[in-house]
């Protein structure tokens, strides 16, 4: 079916990708915009792909004259978020003098150097542009050399979004849509009120009254035989009225709104929420390895890491994500030190064969059954954002075949690409040719492994990433689905992926671990997703490194590395270990140090271990504790669910820190099992603290 799927729900100056979903790449696909608010000048032209960029809020109604008949599809617009900002960093900073030189690179040009440009003024170069709220960094960037760039950090102030959840039911022949809508956070808020699926308190209710807005799927209208009834925050309708399916979404409207969520209901009554994650993936613990270095002084290969696995299951991880082993051109040295380690991977040659150096499919698919064996699902690097300027369908670009010109993303006679990779040009989503091929990447993989880790996700069209995530679910509803989008972006979340990198998590383990902040910073990070609109029920992936980022016990030392590593297993989320964090190794890319820090592994496996053995720390809610430490290096929160409270207390410093809890806790540490030094008063504990404690609260 080419119905370009789920309705749109965006901001005015949003560019909302058109596509037919499984296109034909020689048929003829023609859009018409049938309906748009009053005073909107808003058009479309007569390509396949089409982009509609609302220039009023209210509703659009677009339609899809496709090789298989009409298709309707509904894109909301809601106010412009955006507000004035200026970016500014000192003219010698940056050791450049030509202003014309000078080039933005930032998450709101998906860092494409050639954009935007930085004008002098006086001395300082200067960007001024209209974002929405939130916290941007702009880089500057002369000639290309991100070694010679400066950057600034500035926050947008605004309404945090609104978030939302809906649920359905079905009782005595009626089907009930009922949503919760949740208010932006403020900085006043506890993390309580971030922690999850408990209610906004009143007060908070009160500083922004939510309207929900519900839509019946474009695809179901057809089959619909009736009218959703809505009052208030809940929809209702007959079950008799429902065809085969009916998806109805729902979304919060306040200052801002949030990101839609999902319900759908068949005709014999069985509800699905496809915006949830798979059960597993909320008690499961990632384990990422830079595939051609895990294997150590062995030549790396699916042979070699397939003889491993069992250590992987000693571990405790659930999923074994591998960088890239598809055939890539990667050269094992480069003058900046990047690849050290061998090649990476992510200039992909060939999508649907093994690198050679790495072994045949067949060997690779031996490798995903003992996996499996041991208890550990295989998430395969999907990177289809670019490809290796060597891979034939760009050399042939280049070469001036029109037909694969359109392959690729071109600016000024040049093939687009993010940052200064010259060497992966950015493949273009308004080709139906190269939807089509994806796609078969897509099916092709699908089938041999449990899921996707998507390499630069925010270059890829949010309607093709919603097309992956219907038509992989639709073959395995347990599939894994997780974004590389630096920084994270709620709307990947509708529809898209299970899970998100924490980056704001990341970013402040870093700032606390270098003394950069106090550790009671890592509280505000703990509270962004909310505050970013990430609805309650989406899994954030907690790190403190990965195969990009330098090794957090080099930078940061080993004490604060205990506690941040610590900190990962202590949040809700997937925790993530990237291979020989557990090891101390201290370069992110070179050989598995297989003999290094004894006790770091030990430490991972207890904390692996704690997490699998505890409902509360898997599943439990975030919540705020009384607490006071005599310095900066300590911080505590809870856990609680069903009745079951844990108090964790985390040291960064490089001595042991008295931390005083504003209740009466246990003084056995559930993942060590060795008892702390604690003292008991009225009401409260002090407990030392050398690098973390988890403890069971009595109150």
């Amino acid at each position: 079916m080419h119905h370009p799927g789920p309705p749109r729900f965006v901001a005015v100056g949003d560019d909302v990708e058109l596509a037919p979903r499984a296109p034909t790449p020689d048929a003829n696909y023609d859009w018409t915009l049938v309906a748009a608010p009053d005073g909107s000048d808003a058009a479309l032209g007569d390509a396949s792909v089409e982009h509609l960029v609302p220039d009023e809020a209210g509703v659009y109604r677009v339609e899809l004259d496709a090789p298989d008949g009409q298709h309707r599809l509904t894109v909301r617009a809601f106010p412009d978020e955006r507000h004035p900002v200026r970016f500014e960093v000192p003219a010698d900073s940056i050791p450049h003098e030509d202003a014309d030189d000078v080039w933005l690179s930032s998450s709101f040009n998906e860092h494409v150097l050639g954009t935007d440009r930085a004008r002098r003024d006086g001395d300082a170069f200067v960007f001024e542009t209209e974002l929405p709220p939130g916290e941007y960094k702009a880089i500057f960037v002369p000639d290309e050399n991100y070694s010679d760039a400066e950057f600034e950090r500035r926050r947008v102030d605004g309404p945090d979004r609104a978030r939302i959840e809906l649920d359905a039911a079905v009782e005595d022949g009626e089907v009930r849509f009922e949503a919760t809508p949740l208010p932006g956070l403020t900085n006043d808020e506890t993390v309580e009120d971030a922690g999850g699926r408990s209610p906004p308190s009143p007060a908070s209710q009160a500083r922004q009254d939510l309207d929900v807005e519900f839509y019946v799927d474009d695809r179901d209208r057809a089959s619909f035989d009736g009218e959703l009834a809505i009052d208030g925050a809940v929809a209702t309708c007959d079950l008799d009225a429902v065809g085969e399916q009916l998806r109805v979404h729902a979304v919060a409207v306040g200052e801002r709104h949030s990101v839609a969520d999902t319900a759908a209901v068949d005709a014999d009554g069985a509800v699905e929420l496809p915006n949830e994650s798979p059960d597993w993936i909320r008690d499961a613990t990632l384990y990422s390895i830079f595939t051609r270095s895990f294997t150590g002084e062995v030549d790396a290969s699916f042979e070699a890491i397939e003889q491993r696995i069992p250590y992987l299951e000693w571990l405790g991880v659930d999923a074994l994500w591998m960088t890239p082993i598809v055939d890539a051109y990667s050269p094992t040295e480069h003058t900046d030190g990047w690849d050290r380690g061998g090649p990476h991977g992510y200039d992909t040659l060939d999508y649907f064969d093994t690198a050679p150096d790495l072994g045949s499919l067949a060997e690779f698919e031996s490798l995903v059954e003992t996996c499996h064996d041991h208890g550990v699902k295989v998430i395969f690097d999907l990177v289809i954002n670019h490809s290796s300027r060597r891979h034939w369908a760009s050399q042939f670009a280049d070469a001036g075949m029109e037909e694969y010109r359109e392959w690729y993303a071109f600016e000024d006679g040049e093939p687009a690409h993010y940052f200064n990779w010259r060497s992966i040009p950015n493949l273009n989503y308004d080709s139906l040719a190269v939807r089509d091929h994806l796609l078969d990447v897509v099916d092709f993989w699908a089938e041999k492994v449990d899921g996707f880790r998507c390499d630069v996700a925010w270059g890829v069209p949010h309607g093709f990433w919603k097309e992956v995530r219907s038509r992989t679910k639709a073959e395995d509803d347990e599939f894994f689905l997780l974004d590389e989008s630096i920084p994270r972006d709620p709307d990947a979340h509708e529809l898209e992926f299970d899970v998100h990198y924490d980056t704001p998590l990341y970013h402040a383990l870093r700032d606390v671990g270098n003394g950069d902040e106090p550790a009671s910073h890592l509280l505000d990070a703990m509270r962004e997703d909310a505050r970013q609109g990430f609805p309650p029920h989406a899994v954030q992936m907690r790190y403190v490194e990965n195969h990009d980022e330098g090794r957090y016990v080099d930078e940061c030392g080993r004490a604060a590395h205990e506690a941040a590593v610590a900190t990962t297993f202590a949040l809700p989320g997937m925790p993530m270990v990237y291979y020989g964090q557990e090891t101390g190794m201290t370069h992110f890319r070179e050989d598995m140090d297989w003999g290094g820090d004894e006790e770091l592994t030990a430490l991972h496996r207890e904390l692996i271990a704690a997490r699998n053995d505890s409902e509360v720390l898997r599943h439990g809610d975030l919540v705020d504790v009384e607490w006071s430490a005599p310095d900066d290096s300590a911080v505590a929160f809870a856990r609680e669910h069903e009745g079951e409270r844990v108090v964790v207390a985390l040291n960064f410093g490089d001595e042991p820190v008295d931390v005083t809890l504003g209740e009466r806790v246990d003084d056995t540490d559930l993942v060590t099992g060795d008892a702390v030094d604690a003292e008991r008063g009225d009401g409260e504990t002090t407990v030392s603290v050398e690098s973390f404690a988890f403890l069971r609260s009595e109150r």
